[in-house]
């Protein structure tokens, strides 16, 4: 199998030639949110036929060359797990894919115990997958000719397993299955995170004073703007704990800081003035300008009645049972947020239950009857 690594506008020509030439190929991203303060795409791969293509994104706008390929009807895309990729193709370089087939769901549908995709070459394949890169610094640059051999092989038997897959799917008549679960991920968009209060992610905040939240929203803007400015993931500034601990501080000044276990040196030597100012800052506040814990806007889902647990509980029992039928993971049948939504609508046919986000027509053809009727049943009492 040939690989080519593409790293200029130009080579995006053969690219295109040569996916205009096959009608499914298998696709893979690698981002740098592990080490960067962004998430973005850095490399894509893409496996058709007997040729893999590497493309360096940080290097190349591939956009106008992919989006007729990704985009058509025609051309189906393999991927494995592919819900995170698909919202990094639509937010980084505007591409929304239509025709999937996800190899995870497939496994999960055949009831395959573990579904990453190291597992299931070996199990199908005999192939070892390295687990070497997983956490690399995908935006470094140049890339190793170690970090290319692994991210070749991510897409490099996609394909092939995808068929494997396919035949146990059709000996299980479960194809249509993977199928709609599969084309559902199509529908899948990038939705950027709600700009909550910083706080709010860390654990162990909620009981703290109101002076001490103070201090810890100010730390976390603090950890934010050195995150930016370095293009470093926030944890490889300071972990939450180490902020949480500085905003239980008695006193401050930088030999206190320093003392905090996982405070790096390097970043408190650079950085740890602006620290200090603003939490001398805080600590001039009086007791009344404090903001506090802030209050959740979002609404909280509201308690189920005691007829919408009992529905709830009945629900679980058939998916349940159909897990143990299918020998299917249950979560892979329906979730139980998707059960609860279930029990709490109004629903009085099929066409209804359709209508509710995530249940599938494989679903009504399987269990629907039995859903309808616990939902008729407990209707009426």
């Amino acid at each position: 199998m040939s690989v080519q690594l593409i790293d200029n506008q130009e080579d995006t020509w053969h690219l295109s030639k040569a996916l205009s030439e096959q009608d499914r190929f298998a696709i893979d991203l690698e981002a740098a949110g592990f080490h960067r303060y962004s998430d973005q795409v850095c490399l894509l791969q893409i496996t058709s036929g007997d040729k893999t293509f590497l493309v360096d994104t940080l290097l190349v706008d591939p956009t106008d060359t992919l989006r007729p390929l990704f985009q058509s009807p025609n051309i189906l895309l393999v991927l494995h797990g592919g819900a995170f990729d698909l919202r990094l193709l639509h937010r980084d370089l505007q591409i929304f894919p239509v025709n999937l087939f996800d190899t995870q769901i497939a496994a999960s549908l055949v009831g395959e115990p573990s579904l990453g995709l190291a597992a299931l070459l070996n199990k199908y394949l005999g192939i070892e997958l390295s687990k070497k890169y997983q956490k690399a610094d995908w935006a470094s640059r140049p890339l190793s000719d170690e970090m290319l051999e692994y991210a070749t092989a991510d897409t490099q038997n996609l394909c092939l397993l995808s068929d494997l897959l396919i035949e146990k799917l059709r000996d299980l008549d479960r194809l249509s299955w993977a199928t709609e679960e599969s084309r559902a991920l199509a529908d899948l968009r990038w939705n950027p995170e709600p700009n909550l209060d910083p706080v709010l992610r860390i654990k162990g905040s909620k009981h703290l004073l109101d002076r001490e939240i103070e201090r810890l929203r100010t730390a976390c803007n603090w950890r934010d703007t050195i995150a930016r400015k370095t293009d470093r993931a926030h944890f490889r500034v300071a972990g939450d704990p180490v902020l949480l601990e500085i905003a239980k501080l008695g006193s401050y000044g930088l030999s206190s800081i320093s003392k905090v276990k996982g405070m790096s040196s390097k970043v408190l030597k650079k950085f740890g003035k602006n620290l200090l100012n603003d939490l001398e800052r805080i600590d001039s506040l009086p007791a009344n300008q404090l903001t506090g814990y802030p209050i959740r806007t979002s609404p909280r889902r509201p308690r189920l009645s005691l007829k919408e647990e009992k529905t709830l509980d009945e629900l679980k029992l058939i998916r349940n049972q159909m897990a143990n039928q299918f020998k299917i993971a249950r979560g892979s049948i329906m979730s139980n947020a998707l059960l609860s939504h279930i029990a709490t609508s109004r629903i009085n046919g099929p066409d209804d239950l359709l209508r509710i986000k995530g249940v599938r027509k494989w679903h009504i053809q399987n269990f629907g009857d039995d859903i309808l009727e616990v939902l008729r049943n407990n209707s009426s009492v």
